[in-house]
This record gives C-alpha cells, sequence and structure tokens, in this order.
C-alpha cells in the first residue's frame, strides 16, 4: 500500500505544480530597432504606442533611437543598422530610382499632412500669400518633404519660389529657427514646437500652415526594407496592429490626455506649449487616423515631387507600397 500511496502523493504534487509552471512560461517577444527622423510632436501617436504599451501587447519591443535626418535614416536602414525607419515617403523613391535590389516598402503612415507653418517676422492682421513677394524666405533642405511642400504651396498661390522670393536653403536644419531669430529673413518655414516657441517669444508670428495648404501626402511613414518584410511578416502585422490601436487611441481623446502620454518625450518643452502644438496638428488632421497609405496619396507626393524638380522618375504605387498589414489590421 505504501508505494501506491507513495505514487497518489506524487501526482497530486504534479496537478498543483502545473499552473504553477504554466504561470512561469514567458512568451517570446521580438525586437523590433525603429529609426525616427527626428523626435517631434508632430509622431505623437508613435510614443502614443509606445507609452500606453500597444506594442508589449503585441509581442514587441520596441528599441527606438532618433537618426536625425533623413538621409541618415535610411542609411542606418540599408545598412541594418535599424529594422523599421519613420521617414518622409519620398525617400524611398529617391531609394529605389538608385535601383536599389532591395527596395524600401511603405508599410504603415503615420502622417498624412505637412507639419510645418509660415512664420512671420512682423505681426500681420491680415495675410495674403503675395506678401511674401520680394520678401527672404528661409526654407527648409533642398531635396526633403517641407522644401518640396513649401515651394508646392507657393506656386499654388501664383509665387516662383525661384523668382518671386529670395529663398535661402544653405541653413542646416537646426539652425534655420536660431538663424530667423537672429534677424535673417522676412518668414521661415518651422515645424512645432519651434514655431510656437518663437511666437511665444515675441520673435515670430504662425501665419499659415503648410499642412492646410497642401493636401494630405504619405508625409512620414513606416518603412522597412522588402526583404525584412518577407522574412518577419508576423512582427511587421504585430507592429501596424500596434500603431493602428494608437491612432485609434489618439484620434478619441482628448488635447491633455496626448500631451500627459507623450510629454516623457518632451521634457523640455513646457505642457502648455505640448497642448498648443497637439491642438493644431489635430485640428488640420495631421494625425493619420488608420495606418492605409492610399494611391491618391501617393500620387499626390509624386506630383509635389514633380513640381519641384526632385522626382527622379515616376514609381508605380504597387511598387513601394504594401497595404496588406494595415488593411489587416484595419479588418480586425
Amino acid at each position: 500500500m505504501k508505494p501506491i500511496k507513495w505514487l497518489f502523493s506524487l501526482l497530486a504534487i504534479m496537478i498543483l505544480l502545473i499552473p504553477i509552471i504554466s504561470c512561469g512560461k514567458t512568451t517570446s517577444v521580438q525586437t523590433v530597432r525603429v529609426g525616427e527622423v527626428t523626435r517631434s510632436i508632430f509622431y505623437a501617436p508613435q510614443y502614443v504606442a509606445i507609452s500606453k504599451g500597444f506594442f508589449e501587447e503585441e509581442g514587441l519591443k520596441v528599441d527606438l533611437k532618433t537618426t536625425w535626418g533623413g538621409d541618415k535614416t535610411m542609411t542606418s536602414l540599408l545598412s541594418d543598422g535599424i529594422d523599421v525607419a519613420l521617414v518622409g515617403s519620398e525617400t524611398s523613391i529617391y531609394v529605389y530610382a538608385q535601383g536599389s535590389s532591395d527596395p524600401v516598402i511603405n508599410f504603415a503612415q503615420l502622417t498624412q499632412t505637412d507639419g510645418t507653418f509660415l512664420v512671420s517676422r512682423k505681426k500681420v492682421d491680415q495675410f495674403s500669400w503675395d506678401q511674401l513677394k520680394g520678401k527672404t524666405f528661409l526654407g527648409q533642405r533642398k531635396g526633403g518633404m517641407p522644401q518640396m511642400v513649401g515651394e508646392y504651396v507657393l506656386k499654388q498661390h501664383n509665387i516662383d519660389p525661384k523668382k518671386d522670393v529670395k529663398l535661402v536653403q544653405n541653413i542646416d536644419f537646426a539652425n534655420v529657427a536660431n538663424a530667423f531669430a537672429s534677424g535673417t529673413g522676412d518668414y521661415v518655414q518651422l515645424f512645432e514646437p519651434t514655431a510656437s516657441i518663437l511666437e511665444q517669444q515675441g520673435k515670430g508670428h504662425i501665419v499659415a500652415s503648410f499642412g492646410k495648404e497642401s493636401g494630405t501626402v504619405p508625409y512620414t511613414t513606416f518603412m522597412a526594407k522588402e526583404s525584412y518584410l518577407k522574412d518577419n511578416p508576423e512582427a511587421a502585422a504585430k507592429f501596424t496592429r500596434a500603431i493602428y490601436k494608437a491612432q485609434k487611441w489618439v484620434n478619441t481623446h482628448s488635447t491633455d490626455e496626448i500631451a500627459e502620454v507623450v510629454a516623457p518625450y518632451f521634457e523640455d518643452t513646457p505642457k502648455e506649449t505640448l497642448k498648443t502644438v497637439i491642438d493644431r496638428y489635430k485640428s488640420q488632421k495631421s494625425f493619420a487616423t488608420n495606418p492605409l497609405l492610399d494611391q491618391k496619396e501617393w500620387d499626390h507626393l509624386q506630383k509635389i515631387m514633380d513640381e519641384s524638380g526632385e522626382l527622379p522618375r515616376h514609381i508605380d504605387y504597387n511598387k513601394l507600397v504594401n497595404t496588406k498589414f494595415a488593411k489587416d489590421a484595419m479588418s480586425e
């Protein structure tokens, strides 16, 4: 009888241990290395996805770093320094036009308008675009989306950026605001929160939005090499689902709530400035409400690039845009 009692005791212990062992199991977590072209409130949904744990819910760990500039971001992606890049879609066109054997594919859109604003040195009660004629305009880097959109908007208002304004493009991105604050130029094209900070300091006045004027474009998207998406389709699907959760969250929560969540990423920016900027971007629908990059936006992007003389050649939508991950996320 004793061996039988011993056997039953052993079975009882094993039954009690099963739940403990099950609870101790760890789910495999995949790390995705993401390079953002700059640190910007413009990318609020991305920070929401991280802060609210949406990536963790999908079994992903996001290793985010700022790669400072389109060229550096794309170099990091092509050299496998990062897995996913958050950068303007025009960069994928430039890479493809150079004959890449492993093209960079846009798979999830984050912002859908330009994020820059026109800042005037003088306070203007009744602004009209023709007031720029004959003035010095500090633009952005040649070939980048801000500059191309800037020129496109000027042309829409019958201003030739090469003839009607003194266009300054030789100032480094990081120093454009400082150059303007120091007295260079009559108008400047700036991202937030720099534009609002200059306004608060009395050194400039926001008079227009390039985002409102230029229409919807795939201004900033998540992209990866074709080989990465082929080898990691599950990670790409999870990543896109997390972004979509964040987009829905941003779309249904207040400016104050969004500011609270993203504040840790902008420790040097006052909370009130954060709120001002987020509200401005929300009101002009800069944050995409879903990750789908549609063909109309893609065609508009290439039109803007073509008019600025920066489009190397027209690239078919299906060559550089993968909509599967976005559509699957939206249908779930």
